[in-house]
């Protein structure tokens, strides 16, 4: 089994989330430089999960269009959102309260899946993250699934249109360590997504949990069951851990991480 801490961190400004990523993530890659040196192992190391909810905030993949922004970053601030273009693949995308945010940091060289499959399989590893969305939305009775050529985890086509995503995925590997990840729509105010082209495909629209079943869902109900899915799919233990343990955790295993601006928030 794969042993990973998940880390509950409540309401996390983006740019200090993405620097703890950064420091978990070297915190992995000199662990398993130091072990092809002879000098040590990263075999004894969990690899790290961190689940959060973000302030308003639009994120650009390094292969994005600036472009997919349709508003200026002052009239962003203005509505209280901020503009951040990152390091991971993929286009623009909106992050916000009611979203689930999952970050898994995970030393792909170490990841064995249930059926002996290798972890250095990006796409593999990009499948079971949406395999788990799928799933959890099936636990609500959605029928949710992917659509060829695009990334997420989409709602349709059927009877109320065309298909739209539910969860954007992006990632980024160094080293085969994983970081960034998926961005899970439960009770988002999908309104935000009117400000931007989502993921850069103007012809599809973007969903809800709330929106597909008519009414609000427990952010931590829906967290558990997108974890019980996330560690079949990759035949992991999970370690919990929540918001002071969480930091305290956090601050020992990659020093200097920045801690959550708020508690893990309520169920809704």
């Amino acid at each position: 089994m794969t042993p990973v801490t998940v880390c509950h961190l409540g309401r996390v400004a983006y740019r200090p989330a993405w620097a703890l990523q950064r420091r978990v993530q070297e915190r992995l890659i000199a662990a398993k430089r130091a072990g092809m040196a002879g000098a040590g192992a990263a075999d004894g190391l969990p690899h790290v999960l961190l689940v959060v909810e973000h302030p308003p905030v639009f994120t650009l993949g390094k292969s994005g269009d600036a472009a997919h922004l349709l508003l200026s970053e002052d009239a962003l601030a203005a509505r209280g959102a901020e503009y951040v273009p990152v390091d991971r693949g993929g286009d623009i995308t909106f992050h916000g309260p009611g979203q689930l945010v999952a970050y898994p940091i995970l030393d792909l060289d170490r990841l064995r899946y249930p059926d002996g499959g290798r972890g250095t399989d990006i796409h593999r590893f990009l499948r079971e993250l949406e395999e788990a969305v799928v799933r959890t939305c099936a636990d609500y009775g959605l029928a949710a699934g992917r659509v060829e050529g695009r990334t997420g985890v989409w709602i349709g086509p059927d009877g109320r249109g065309d298909e739209r995503k539910v969860c954007a995925l992006g990632v980024r590997c160094s080293r085969w360590v994983s970081m960034h990840g998926l961005a899970f729509n439960l009770n988002t105010d999908l309104g935000w997504f009117d400000l931007i082209v989502p993921c850069g495909i103007a012809d599809r629209g973007v969903t809800s949990l709330e929106r597909e079943l008519g009414r609000a869902v427990g952010w931590d109900e829906a967290a558990a069951r997108f974890l019980a899915h996330f560690a079949d799919g990759f035949g992991a233990t999970l370690e919990e851990r929540r918001g002071d343990d969480a930091r305290a955790w956090l601050d020992a295993f990659a020093p200097e991480a920045v801690a959550a601006e708020t508690p893990a928030p309520a169920a809704q």
